[in-house]
């Protein structure tokens, strides 16, 4: 698909909001935190670059990171045009904010959420763009109200622009972020979408804004009210074995690993969302009935979470 003809793509437009959402995140998480995020700027040999904000070893978020990126190539890598084979070997550009933070505390979840334009050139010379984005929640403990409030404020991020977005998004995320060779799904889910432009640029682009900026209003008011919490050795165990399932997705599945690692992307950026401390084990399982089996059988199977 290409954009409609009368909306042209305005790159240099998306890549001053994306700073700016970089920006205003990185503001409100270190007023959550009290720990300065380290700035690296960062230059791209075959073009571009970017910024990465980190902290690591704060107050409330062991590791975080909230990255901007602007890359060019002449090329463009497998992971993307794999699907497209009509802009294989093309030109391209892409462009986008990701964050995932690892809080400290178990009972408050680790957050993924990016917004990411991406454009190149069919055979014929025409343009061709397209928008992804999406947020996900994944609780070690597992609060109702929580996921309500996180599913809530994707769907509402999504009603003013078509009433039929919010399920096929949050489908696709369900489907996206599901790890399947262990059969299981890596969260609560949220919402996910990729080769977006069916509305046109304004549209598209006014969509993509609306899911970025609804990303603190998600994930904020869940931090706040259980970085605080008490906790012990066994759910900190616990946290470090659910999050291995985060390293195995993103370095199995995750398509923007994939791309930033094929593309000669920026490796330190590309692997922050890596948690700092991870365990696995052999069969490991929960106890019957314990608050760690309730993560199985309450919160990982997909549900729809805004049903009465």
């Amino acid at each position: 698909m290409t954009g409609a003809p009368h909306s042209p793509p305005q790159p240099a437009a998306v890549k001053a909001w994306l700073l700016d959402l970089q920006n205003d995140i990185v503001q409100a998480l270190e007023a959550v935190d009290g720990k300065a995020f380290l700035r690296d700027e960062w230059q791209r040999a075959e073009g571009g670059g970017g910024i990465s904000r980190l902290v690591e070893e704060g107050n409330v978020i062991e590791r975080g990171g909230v990255n901007f990126s602007h890359v060019l190539g002449a090329r463009l890598p497998p992971s993307a045009s794999a699907h497209r084979p009509d802009i294989g070997g093309n030109p391209w550009e892409a462009m986008g904010v990701s964050l995932v933070i690892h809080p400290r505390n178990p009972y408050a979840p680790t957050v993924h959420m990016n917004v990411r334009f991406f454009s190149t050139t069919n055979a014929a010379g025409e343009p061709v763009w397209w928008f992804g984005g999406g947020m996900d929640l994944t609780p070690y403990y597992g609060n109702k109200e929580d996921v309500k409030h996180f599913h809530q404020t994707c769907h509402d991020a999504l009603a003013p622009f078509g009433a039929d977005l919010h399920g096929k998004f949050k489908q696709w995320c369900d489907e996206y972020f599901y790890l399947k060779h262990r059969q299981e799904a890596r969260g609560v889910g949220g919402i996910f979408f990729d080769d977006y432009n069916a509305a046109g640029f304004e549209q598209s682009y006014a969509m993509t804004q609306s899911v970025g900026e609804a990303f603190l209003k998600a994930y904020l008011p869940i931090l706040k009210a259980r970085k605080d919490t008490p906790y012990g050795e066994r759910e900190r165990d616990f946290q470090a074995y659910r999050r291995g399932r985060y390293v195995e997705f993103n370095l199995v599945f995750d398509r923007g690993t994939l791309f930033g690692l094929q593309s000669g992307g920026r490796t330190e950026a590309i692997l922050m969302s890596m948690p700092p401390i991870v365990k696995w084990r052999y069969r490991w399982e929960p106890e019957d009935g314990s608050p760690e089996a309730a993560l199985y059988a309450d919160f990982l199977p997909h549900r729809d979470w805004l049903a009465a």
